[in-house]
């Protein structure tokens, strides 16, 4: 044939079985899904598997094969062919053309031929590529393809790297490669509905072969078979020429190409990244953008505009002068620090970044001091002489993440003011629900360029070098890059922002504002009593003790309560507690949720949640806090996060403030340990019942909203409400059911998780709702409304405009599905508090710094608000504060603000 010389070695084709591969990968991986929604964890088990396997074996020639819809000629022969088989999961249907597409563009011929299997496409091609003394390699799990193994032709399985010629087909079925027709026509094959003969499996099949050699000689001696298998053989033996049909691959398909046209072409970069990007495959993305940086000259970006990258380091006085004339001129600049440390308080500058325009940035190296190295400009003397730029409020500055920055500055006696664009604020406005908003991240996302990484240059885990380490001629186009990148990210997420007014109120009127305000009390920090911690730290190791030897009688044995596997062990197999709930791998779960359930039964996982949950706060408090006290301040001090939680609320970390329990005496104990300084009081402010108030504005159930207004007690109001009785008349079970009500409706909990929750039979849980529903019927309507809202339109929003992506909200799995569903009713809720907490903490902050009121903020924590204030002003301040917290939001009920005051954290609740 042409293309292959007599004399020419011709290479190796593979083929792979690319619906194989696509079903592979649909069940053995998690389910991945994009930003939208859209599932794409088949298209990525392919597409790596793929990759693989063409990096193994580097083949001449090469085609992925899929199955074509509709029926084959198999169907025809047999009416019920495959009839057993269910339909094509709807999460798997969409994922098939971005898989083709993703082939074609990576150079690869796709075949999907209409009226036949890909193996029988994959066997004709096979056996063309023999003819012409081209050896083939087939990528597949399926056994049929067995039958094609031959001198020219091997079997590949890419899941467990085995490889199947002659030998090894003979090995792992007991018959050759030319027998294994006549071994699928007897054993027959559940999937594909091929009937076989009743009772014949594998063993017996390859005894009869190996005594007759093939199923012809087989059916001539049926007379000799002797016992019951022998009598179904000959009752069914009619049907053996059609499971002889059916399991025959054919090997003569009409095709427009040949074995040698299927040569393997180089990958379309730009499709692959444009699918890359669509499907938001990180990792693929980087990958490739890395070979296109590799390949690209050293001043190109690998954009997908190719801007031309012009990045100066400067370490003179003319450069310096230059550039702070054109950061005067500029309508907004972009900038970032390079420092010795993550840790804001300690943090020194190492040097700073600049861009105006993208692709110009520059870098000026102020104190790298490794040995060496080159002459920079005195750190003191550029800072000095940029303070009045960075400190004008009205030269804008656009970054990433500039909280950290301010505090770093602060630290070198700059107050950064003129913060008007974040470009991580930007993307989490965006979408909240993206995993993540850091610049490296964005850069892949939103521009197609792969950054250098802080490890690139700095290496990784113990021997990293800190910045002030790395030589000016790496570190410079790093610094460089980031301002760059950040100016451009900026000018791309900016326009989209502006395009939704509420996104840019809720960006402009609070996001950005709330980083001064957050820089503050971060830095500020909380008093913590380090002795008292370390005498808890005692006492919760000798609690822990007694529940240890507790657990220990019950179980009959010491074990050790902090290991899965032998509570698993002790719980299951030794106490013979029910099975709730088993893990991926099929063990029974001892998960929290788990032991919960079953301690509301048993003695036993009610003490081993008791130890973990006397463990964690030694662990994460009681131990940790006293080492987190900064030695200059001699305070705490943390770091709150806004790009985080998807609804908008603060989280914190370093120490994390949000979860210290306030329920248990042992986490009030840990709020005790915050305290005030001397001649000032801990005040804390906390809005009551916040969210059930904003879902009475929000459905505008005139019950709800008359409770609210008449400062009744919701709970009981809802309880005589739900059972027709008076107020007074409600118990106190009464008022705990309407509690859980009120609340479980907040987070779309149904009747099953009610009736768990209050321990109640499901048809009560299910009256109770009912009930409450016709007394407060526009919360049902709220309810239907909004998941409606979120089906058409993907998101819900606040009150505020901030929106809530939801890409699960019209899935097929159920089970995902009911879960946006309840995230949907929930985050317009949690979402407005949060806009309002911060709202408060806007306004609270402008008032004292316009005031000479001797009082700080120090901590926020979900709906709460605390403060260090002089013990000679605590009423006038709390006045004041309630004032401005209540009038934080208009809504259609009042704002409650319950304020307590004492000499920690506790006595202020």
């Amino acid at each position: 044939m042409a293309g292959i010389e007599q004399n020419e070695a011709p290479g190796q084709l593979v083929l792979v079985d690319g619906s194989s591969y696509l079903y592979r990968a649909f069940h053995a991986l998690p389910p991945l899904t994009n930003s939208r929604g859209e599932q794409t964890g088949a298209v990525y088990g392919v597409i790596n598997m793929l990759n693989t396997l063409l990096k193994d074996i580097q083949p001449d020639y090469v085609a992925v094969v899929f199955d074509a819809k509709g029926k084959t000629f198999r169907d025809d022969l047999f009416a019920a062919y495959k009839a057993h088989r269910p339909p094509m999961p709807d999460e798997l249907r969409p994922q098939i053309a971005p898989l083709h597409q993703l082939v074609q563009a990576q150079g690869l011929p796709c075949l999907v031929v209409p009226g036949v299997e890909a193996d029988d496409v994959i066997g004709t091609l096979a056996t063309q590529a023999q003819a012409v003394g081209l050896k083939t390699l087939i990528s597949t799990g399926d056994k049929d393809m067995a039958q094609l193994v031959n001198d020219s032709i091997t079997l590949i399985n890419t899941m467990n790297n085995t490889r199947l010629d002659t030998q090894g087909v003979i090995d792992k079925f007991g018959v050759s490669p030319a027998q294994i027709i006549d071994y699928l026509a007897l054993i027959g094959d559940s999937s594909d509905n091929i009937p076989g003969i009743p009772g014949v499996g594998p063993k017996t099949a390859v005894k009869w072969l190996q005594a007759y050699g093939d199923l012809d000689t087989i059916i001539a001696n049926a007379d000799q078979i002797k016992g019951k298998i022998g009598e179904k053989f000959r009752a069914h033996i009619g049907q053996l020429p059609l499971s002889h049909q059916l399991a025959t691959i054919k090997c003569d398909v009409t095709l427009s190409q040949t074995p040698q046209q299927l040569l393997r072409r180089p990958p379309d970069r730009d499709a692959l990244i444009a699918l890359y990007q669509q499907l938001e495959f990180k990792r693929l993305l980087a990958d490739i953008l890395d070979e296109n940086t590799a390949q690209s000259t050293s001043d190109s970006a690998a954009t997908n505009d190719q801007i031309t990258c012009n990045y100066q380091t400067i370490v003179n006085e003319a450069a310096l002068e230059t550039w702070l004339d054109h950061l005067q001129r500029a309508e907004a600049f972009a900038f970032d620090t390079e420092t010795t440390s993550l840790d804001y308080m300690e943090a020194q500058i190492v040097g700073l970044s600049f861009a105006i325009k993208p692709g110009e940035a520059a870098y000026v190296p102020l104190a790298h001091d490794y040995p060496d190295a080159p002459p920079q400009l005195a750190r003191d003397d550029v800072l000095a002489r940029m303070k009045a730029l960075l400190e004008d409020p009205d030269k804008a500055k656009i970054g990433q993440n500039l909280k950290y920055d301010r505090n770093v500055l602060l630290n070198h006696g700059i107050q950064l003011n003129g913060i008007r664009h974040d470009t991580m604020l930007e993307s989490y406005i965006l979408n909240s629900t993206a995993s993540r908003h850091d610049m490296d991240s964005l850069a892949l996302k939103y521009l197609g360029r792969s950054t250098i990484h802080f490890e690139d240059i700095a290496g990784k885990g113990a021997k990293q070098l800190c910045f002030n380490q790395i030589p000016v001629d790496q570190a410079s186009p790093y610094a460089a890059e980031d301002a760059d990148v950040t100016l451009q990210l900026h000018q791309h997420l900016w326009p989209q922002i502006k395009n939704h007014s509420g996104l840019q109120r809720v960006l402009e009127d609070i996001e950005i504002p709330l980083i001064t305000v957050l820089s503050t009390i971060e830095r500020q920090g909380v008093l913590v009593d380090a002795e008292m911690l370390k005498q808890q730290s005692h006492e919760l190791c000798s609690r822990m003790a007694e529940i240890e030897q507790q657990a220990y009688e019950v179980a009959g044995g010491a074990f050790n309560l902090s290991s899965p596997k032998q509570i698993q062990e002790i719980l299951f197999e030794r106490l013979g507690l029910p099975i709730t709930q088993k893990t991926p791998k099929g063990q029974p779960s001892t998960a929290e949720s788990v032991l919960q359930e079953l301690a509301l039964d048993y003695p036993l996982p009610q003490l081993i949640l008791d130890h973990r949950g006397l463990s964690k706060l030694k662990s994460t408090y009681t131990d940790r806090l006293p080492e987190q006290i900064n030695p200059h301040s001699g305070r705490v001090h943390t770091s709150y996060h806004q790009a985080v939680a998807a609804t908008g609320r603060l989280s914190s970390s370093n120490p994390n403030l949000q979860n210290i329990p306030i329920r248990s005496p042992e986490g009030r104990r840990i709020r005790q340990a915050f305290i005030a300084p001397p001649d000032s009081c801990i005040v804390a402010a906390d809005y009551s019942q916040i969210e059930l108030r904003i879902l009475a504005h929000l459905c505008g159930d005139q019950g709800l909203v008359t409770a609210f207004h008449n400062d009744q007690d919701i709970h009981r109001a809802t309880a005589a409400e739900i059972f027709a009785i008076t107020p007074d008349e409600v118990n106190a079970e009464q008022r705990r059911n309407a509690k859980a009500i009120n609340f479980g409706l907040i987070y779309g909990m149904s009747a099953f998780g009610l009736a768990r929750q209050l321990g109640i039979e499901r048809g009560a849980a299910q009256e109770y709702m009912k009930r409450y529903f016709q007394r407060f019927p526009q919360v049902e309507s709220f309810m239907e409304q909004t998941r409606e809202t979120a089906r058409q339109q993907g998101y819900v929003e606040t009150v505020f405009g901030r929106r809530l992506y939801l890409p699960e909200i019209n899935s097929r799995n159920g089970q995902r599905r009911q879960y946006a569903e309840r995230a949907a009713i929930n985050a317009p809720m949690q979402g407005t508090a949060a806009d309002i907490i911060k709202i408060a903490m806007l306004n609270t902050h402008h008032w004292l710094q316009d005031s000479a009121i001797d009082a700080r903020m120090i901590m926020q924590v979900h709906d709460e608000l605390v403060f260090e204030v002089n013990t000679n002003i605590v009423n006038e301040f709390s006045e004041q504060l309630r004032k401005r917290m209540s009038s934080a939001a208009d809504l259609a009920v009042p704002l409650t603000v319950d304020i307590g005051a004492g000499a920690n954290w506790d006595q202020a609740h």
